[in-house]
């Protein structure tokens, strides 16, 4: 384990680090921007995540508010983008890019930051009590003329990127380019003043306030290239293409089938749960595209949820692609793009694409699962 140390500390070692010359995110004045937009984002998961933990107490989150680019939005969405966009405004940030919203959001015009996020993630669980988050992604800004072209840059450029978890402990997962760290929220309260005598005999002592401030309790983290479980969702599998099927179909034959070793699914829902899970443990997560409308192309958006989340998994030694193309190479063509996203342990994420590029592993499969593949429709 390594020492403990809050974010802030972190951040303020980083940005008068030499370490690499300062060639991935820029000299010291960007470094000093990207710290500052980073606490700011911190600062709103901090807001967000009081409001999460009250449910229903702070009113009718998961009541629907409207819909924004082909998705339901809920009350808790747009609380969350209000929050985002308001702490956004006191950093060097020129743009944000929200899912939440249309057209990109224009904050400060001498900003050096774009920031492009998902103010919370996985809001259809917000009635259930499951883990929600948000999602964000830091680039430079390329023509300070038109800032919010920079949200368009392929993945591989981001200064930093990272997400936020919303549930039984609330974390911040992080990366500067320089590995994957995570840091929980610590909202201990300090040590109580001694009670203090007055007229009427001693008083009560002071209440004692929360630190609420990011602690990292974790060395960097490594997801493991082996695993045993994977993520998806197995309730659209007769829309799934072949590659896919099959894939699946592989891992629930256990040891009995061709992987020759038992698997278990997970699938959460919530992008950033089932990202923390195989952060911690290893695992693949895959949200395919599929022949349903609204789905060919892939779900999510490559801008602020793809792209953050295969950076993050990337520094930390997995992998990420579209099923075949690795996702950090792929270039926005507007920013509320959708791809379909296969992140995790490096072995799997292969495979995966190995399913999509050898038809000679769908003709291998063909006397065992062409017609009773354990998923087949």
């Amino acid at each position: 384990m390594a020492n403990t140390t809050t974010l802030a500390r972190h951040l303020v070692a980083w940005s008068g680090s030499t370490q690499n010359g300062g060639a991935q995110n820029g000299g010291a004045h960007l470094r000093a921007d990207i710290v500052r937009t980073i606490l700011a984002l911190a600062d709103a998961g901090l807001a967000i995540a009081d409001l999460v933990a009250m449910g229903p107490l702070a009113g009718e989150m998961a009541a629907v508010r409207g819909e924004s680019n082909g998705d339901t939005q809920k009350e808790l969405d747009l609380r969350a983008h209000d929050i985002v966009v308001d702490r956004l405004a006191g950093a060097p940030v020129a743009v944000v890019g929200s899912e939440e919203s249309d057209a990109p959001v224009l904050l400060n015009p001498a900003g050096t930051l774009v920031v492009a996020i998902d103010p919370l993630d996985g809001s259809s669980n917000i009635e259930t009590n499951v883990s929600v988050g948000t999602i964000f992604s830091i680039l430079g800004v390329e023509d300070p003329t038109d800032p919010a072209a920079s949200l368009l840059q392929p993945g591989h450029r981001q200064l930093a990127a990272g997400f936020l978890v919303y549930g039984p402990q609330t974390a911040l997962v992080l990366t500067l380019g320089e590995g994957t760290e995570i840091f929980f929220l610590d909202k201990r309260p300090v040590e109580p003043l001694p009670a203090v005598h007055g007229g009427a005999g001693w008083a009560s002592p002071a209440p004692r306030t929360p630190k609420a401030e990011f602690v990292r309790m974790t060395s960097p983290v490594t997801v493991m290239a082996e695993t045993k479980e994977f993520a998806i969702n197995a309730s659209n599998q007769r829309h799934w293409a072949p590659s896919i099927r099959t894939y699946v179909d592989d891992c629930l034959a256990g040891s009995d089938g061709p992987r020759a070793k038992n698997y278990n699914m997970r699938w959460i829902a919530s992008l950033v749960a089932d990202a923390f899970r195989i952060l911690r443990r290893g695992g693949v997560y895959l949200y395919p595209t599929d022949e349903r409308p609204g789905y060919r192309s892939g779900r999510l958006r490559l801008v602020y949820e793809a792209n953050p989340i295969a950076l993050v998994i990337e520094q930390a030694g997995g992998a990420a692609t579209d099923g075949q193309n690795r996702i950090l190479d792929l270039t926005p063509r507007h920013l509320h793009e959708r791809t379909a996203l296969v992140f995790g342990s490096q072995t799997e994420v292969r495979r995966v694409a190995e399913h999509h590029t050898a038809p000679a592993i769908l003709a291998d499969r063909a006397p065992l699962f062409g017609q009773r593949g354990l998923l087949r429709a």
